[in-house]
């Protein structure tokens, strides 16, 4: 099987889904169990498992890129493996 990406494109993808996961998470959290950082504000929105939901979504979105690029580095890496022996 051949990548679909380049090397450096399929590392930038993978450390920055990895941060988008993490920074998301934590963001997802605070809003659900509606902490006043988030929800303390008259601007700021009154259901906070709603916003909750919207955000765990876009964690999901982020895992499948992580999963797909992942799965580059590790194509890429045998590809250059086979290419070496």
């Amino acid at each position: 099987m051949k990548a679909v990406v380049s090397t450096g494109k399929a590392y930038f993808c993978t450390i920055l889904s990895s941060f988008a996961v993490v920074i998301l998470s934590f963001i997802g959290y605070l809003f659900n169990i509606g902490h006043e950082s988030m929800m303390g504000s008259t601007e700021d929105p009154e259901d906070g498992k709603a916003v909750a939901k919207t955000v765990f979504g876009a964690v999901f979105v982020y895992l499948a890129f992580l999963v797909f690029c992942g799965l580059q580095v590790v194509l890429i890496q045998r590809q250059n493996r086979i290419q070496l022996s």
